[in-house]
């Protein structure tokens, strides 16, 4: 009963408002601080040169695409975020005569949250600042809220490419995923100045075992005008 009444008393619920008063105003303080240094660092990266380009898989055409930009832009790191099966790139490239030295791939995501998820933490260890998104028009309003989110929170300016598909790529959308993952890149973008995740399988396209996806087996998107760049394959 005296430390119900002492815990109950006037003068310590009057310490407790004062320090919870205390405590909300140090958040609001060191919060605002942080979003306009935050948007300092992003307005700086938006003037600055592109550094990186990140694209997302689901089609095949943006694999093609790709193989252009690394033809334009050699000296550019590129990341492609699980794309096609490895062989499928590798033939693309090659049909292309585009250099691999640049590309590497990134295959621990699963859904468009991840695939900021993981790249973030690879994007800041090269040094990016801004770079370009490649998707489809069909994915790119949630890709670039997540992007936007995830990576902006971190100084990264993000500007977005559509590539021109043909049939329906592989990301599905709908209104209330597109908010589920709003919510959840707010969340991560605040966790993620604390902790970053790693991925275990990132590597160079030119370091990619083929024979070890022959072995166990892939799959390319054959679409008509596609099927004669492929059909040669093992």
């Amino acid at each position: 009963m005296k430390i119900w009444a002492r815990l109950t008393s006037p003068v310590l619920r009057r310490w407790l408002r004062l320090g919870t008063w205390v405590l909300l105003s140090l958040m609001i303080v060191v919060g605002s601080g942080w979003a306009i240094a935050t948007s300092q660092k992003l307005s700086i990266a938006s003037q600055s040169p592109l550094d990186a380009y990140l694209m997302l898989g689901g089609s095949i055409r943006r694999e093609m695409h790709i193989t252009q930009v690394a033809k334009d832009h050699p000296n550019l790191p590129i990341l492609i975020s699980q794309g096609a099966d490895d062989p499928c790139i590798v033939r693309l490239f090659e049909v292309n005569a585009a250099p691999q030295n640049q590309v590497w791939l990134e295959r621990c995501a699963n859904a468009t949250f991840e695939n900021f998820y993981y790249t973030l933490p690879i994007l800041k260890n090269w040094g990016v600042h801004h770079l370009q998104m490649i998707t489809s028009a069909r994915h790119l309003p949630r890709a670039q809220w997540l992007g936007q989110i995830i990576l902006g929170s971190h100084g990264i300016w993000m500007e977005t490419y559509t590539v021109k598909e043909k049939g329906i790529p592989g990301n599905t959308e709908s209104p209330l995923k597109t908010a589920l993952d709003v919510v959840r890149s707010l969340i991560w973008a605040g966790i993620s100045q604390f902790y970053q995740p790693s991925c275990d399988q990132l590597y160079r396209l030119v370091d990619s075992d083929v024979q070890e996806w022959i072995e166990k087996g892939y799959n390319c998107e054959h679409q008509w005008d596609l099927r004669h760049i492929f059909k040669n394959m093992p």
